[in-house]
């Protein structure tokens, strides 16, 4: 089969296009997925770059994240069949014509997705899912602000909240990220201010502005740094920040005297320890998921489908933050 290999850690050019990789085969508990679509997210510029948590030593076929057709059903797998098109998780190794999947991380595809929607559904909205139900309580009429909303994730985010009845504003960096955040139903969408030289802009006043003064209730920040402090200074009495990740750079060093006064909270939300430690209520997410997709709810947004020869251009179209919704290798 034809697979995509990291053959050393580094940037993007480390990963190269196989052509004779041996097809695996399905153990105890596991099935074999014809892959038809596959996610790229910015975990595989990180596990390529050997930065992730979890990190396997090259050589390894990149990929967590996929939709396709059964093909190989191993021994022990139950309420499967050959032919079922699922959508997958790998541990790694989508970028592959053929992978492996347990059949316990397996999900059915939503009835109305396309094989490029499917395959970039589950982690975005597990972790929309996750952070804004369980970890941020979002509640019917509340304020919730998604910083880096024109991503899969964030993209995910805007929906997810709608669905709980918030009121959304979206946070992004361009006048066509930002189109595509009101698309994906946020009510209105800002830019960042922008930032220059250590001053963060106007990001704060103009959530006041937006919320009579208040502040909003609920803060999706993936940046750290700097945004998260200026979440802390314009957020509403009891809000929450749910943080999921660093992508202005660093962590950030939180005022807790901030959060103190207005008696809000800072969440870690990491859908990956939900997958660990409470693997039932991940399971039922998901299927919450399927549902909110099928009555139409949900909509992923697939900006950019690439043939699987060009692994490397996908993850050098994260890492440039050039992605709006979703790239997918075909």
């Amino acid at each position: 089969m034809r697979a995509i290999i990291c053959e050393k850690f580094g940037g993007p050019e480390a990963v190269v296009l196989h052509e004779d990789v041996a097809v695996p085969e399905p153990n105890d508990g596991e099935v074999l997925v014809k892959i038809e679509a596959r996610a790229v997210q910015y975990v595989d510029v990180l596990m390529v770059a050997g930065k992730y948590q979890f990190r396997p030593e090259p050589p390894f076929i990149p990929g967590g994240e996929a939709a396709g057709e059964i093909v190989g059903i191993g021994s022990g797998v139950h309420g499967w069949s050959l032919g079922d098109k699922v959508m997958s998780r790998h541990q790694p190794g989508a970028f592959a014509e053929f992978a492996i999947s347990k059949a316990s991380e397996l999900a059915k595809v939503p009835r109305n997705f396309t094989m490029a929607q499917s395959a970039g559904f589950r982690s975005a909205y597990t972790t929309a899912y996750h952070a804004l139900v369980q970890r941020g309580s979002v509640q019917e009429g509340e304020t919730l602000v998604v910083l880096g909303a024109a991503g899969g994730i964030g993209l995910a985010a805007i929906q997810m909240g709608k669905a709980l009845g918030a009121r959304v504003i979206a946070v992004a960096s361009s006048d066509e990220k930002r189109a595509a955040c009101l698309t994906a139903g946020a009510d209105e969408a800002i830019d960042y201010g922008p930032p220059t030289d250590g001053n963060p802009g106007r990001f704060r006043e103009t959530i006041k502005e937006l919320t009579a003064g208040k502040g909003a209730d609920v803060f999706w920040d993936p940046l750290g740094g700097w945004a998260f402090e200026e979440c802390t200074r314009c957020i509403n009495w009891g809000g929450r920040i749910l943080i999921l990740g660093f992508l202005a750079g660093a962590p950030a060093l939180a005022k807790t005297n901030h959060l103190l006064i207005k008696g809000a909270s800072a969440v870690g939300c990491r859908v990956g320890g939900l997958n660990e430690f409470q693997p039932d209520i991940a399971q039922e997410n998901v299927e919450a998921l399927v549902k909110l997709a099928d009555e139409g709810k949900l909509n992923p947004l697939v900006s950019a489908s690439l043939p699987l020869s060009e692994a490397s251009k996908a993850l050098q179209m994260l890492i440039d933050r050039d992605a709006i919704g979703k790239v997918i290798l075909t």
